[in-house]
């Protein structure tokens, strides 16, 4: 199919035939809609070759020339730092020459996973934390036509990594690299200052968090081209033509309530419906996991109550919070300007708690099974979430 001679496909071609052949995509199992061609190893072969050797090339190598490869039979985690030889992937960098650069590790290589994973790994994404208010997500849930407009947000660019760093709380520091596929981490190693002002006020807040992807291999520059060429042509199925102008792909969304938050921070639950659970560290910030939709992904965020300054100076042995001293000691920080700016409008609400405790919320990761994330790329049709 690949090695008849012809031209080489373009990516949008290329991404057009991975479609066609992608049943198996969140099946456990081959079953007889599966087509020879999607577990045939040669074929996913030569995609990864044409995608990802040769189409680099072509493109001025202006990509990231990291390349992965998962061994046959690699459906669990192992350790990154215990050796290659026990990690379900390994790494190599782009070379012109496909078979020379694997060597003779081409015979462990799972072609069609290594393109879905390679394809993820180079594609761009963004996250955006946002806290909204409760009726303005009520709204927007009732009506995907209106915005989602935030009381606060930020966006952060994030990469895909079959990886995951572990990081301590106290020292904010990497302490070991594990492999987390067949889960895919986005990671945010500087949280606690790229996120210091995203604190939770009141108790009608919510906090969101969405992961979008919008640029990068999953979405070749010719795709606008092939539109334009095309849009006169009635053949032209619809389903491919939402891909075309796509610009953006929600992969993630997750809003959970301040009170759910407040409740986990200070019973360290473990239930909300598989919703969150609270891992407590003594002397550390609070972990809290975010389940997704029906379950599917997890987002990991450091929880922390704000200090109110005007009432107390640092409590060095509260044993609770992470980079507090932060933000009483440097009065001119976003954090500390947030913090002074919850207990004034926390006054007003204390009728649902008796303390208005206002909680900084910094989003680590978020992991989601690779399977979900290269189905999303390729087949999902569904607007982003705007916010």
């Amino acid at each position: 199919m690949l090695r008849d001679g012809s031209q080489t496909p373009s990516r949008f071609e290329l991404l057009s035939m991975v479609r066609k052949h992608s049943k198996l995509l969140g099946k456990m199992s081959v079953d007889e809609d599966a087509s020879d061609v999607e577990i045939d190893s040669h074929f996913w072969h030569d995609i990864f070759d044409t995608y990802f050797i040769r189409g680099r090339e072509s493109r001025g190598r202006q990509e990231d020339d990291m390349l992965f490869f998962v061994r046959k039979g690699s459906h669990g985690n192992g350790s990154s730092d215990s050796g290659e030889e026990n990690s379900p992937f390994f790494v190599r960098r782009w070379a012109p020459k496909l078979d020379e650069l694997v060597g003779e590790n081409s015979v462990v290589v799972d072609w069609r996973r290594s393109f879905y994973l390679n394809l993820i790994a180079h594609t761009s994404f963004t996250v955006t934390v946002a806290i909204c208010s409760n009726q303005v997500l009520r709204n927007y849930q009732s009506g995907q036509d209106k915005p989602l407009d935030p009381i606060y947000k930020v966006v952060k660019t994030v990469y895909a990594s079959p990886s995951r760093i572990n990081f301590h709380l106290d020292s904010r520091k990497e302490v070991e690299t594990t492999a987390a596929y067949p889960e895919i981490c986005f990671a945010v190693d500087d949280f606690d200052s790229t996120f210091d002002a995203v604190v939770l006020t009141d108790v009608d807040h919510c906090y969101c968090v969405i992961l979008n992807a919008n640029d990068g291999a999953a979405f070749p520059h010719e795709n606008l081209l092939q539109y334009n060429s095309s849009r006169d042509d009635s053949s032209l199925d619809d389903t491919r033509a939402a891909k075309i102008k796509s610009s953006k792909i929600t992969l993630f969304s997750g809003f959970v309530s301040y009170q759910m938050v407040r409740d986990a921070y200070d019973a360290g639950r473990t239930g909300f419906g598989s919703l969150l659970s609270l891992a407590h560290s003594p002397g550390k910030a609070d972990r809290l996991y975010m389940k997704g939709p029906g379950g599917r992904g997890e987002v990991e965020v450091a929880v922390a109550g704000v200090v109110d300054q005007g009432k107390e100076e640092l409590d060095h042995h509260s044993g609770r919070g992470f980079g507090i001293g932060k933000i009483v000691r440097r009065a001119a920080s976003v954090a500390s300007v947030a913090a002074k700016h919850a207990y004034a409008a926390a006054s007003a609400t204390r009728s649902s708690y008796e303390e208005m405790l206002p909680l900084k919320c910094c989003l680590m990761s978020i992991s989601l099974p690779w399977e979900h994330i290269a189905h999303d790329l390729l087949f999902k049709g569904s607007p982003p979430v705007n916010l």
